[in-house]
């Protein structure tokens, strides 16, 4: 079992930028490749993007990448999600959840601890 609490959403404007956090106790953090999610309201769960077990891989859909960074302290069992020149369109709750397999998933069904959600909104 883990728990994760993720943290650091908020009000941004336009172009601003956020970091959000991402805590987990319970069995090894380390055993866990980490992702991030997003789900606006009315629409299905986005990936955002994942870190493998040791941080040395990630991955991001077009519509972040270059803007989102994702980083990993395992010895803090933390996640992080650097979001930089935010649009509106980033708008919704951001989840982080983890994957006990070595691939880096993509699909929410495939994450098996999820935290509760942090709330993005970027104003226009």
């Amino acid at each position: 079992q883990v728990q994760l609490v993720e943290s650091g959403g908020g009000l941004v404007q336009t172009g601003g930028s956020l970091r959000l956090s991402c805590a987990a106790s319970g069995r090894a953090f380390s055993n866990y490749a980490m992702g991030w999610f997003r789900q606006a309201p009315g629409k299905e769960r986005e990936f955002v993007g994942a870190i493998s077990r040791s941080g040395d891989k990630t991955y991001y859909p077009d519509s972040v990448k270059g803007r989102f960074t994702i980083s990993r302290d395992n010895a803090k069992n933390t996640v992080y999600l650097q979001m930089n020149s935010l649009k509106f369109e980033d708008t919704a709750v951001y989840y982080c959840a983890a994957d006990p397999n070595l691939n880096l998933a993509t699909m929410w069904g495939e994450y098996d601890y999820w935290g509760q959600g942090t709330q993005v909104t970027v104003s226009s």
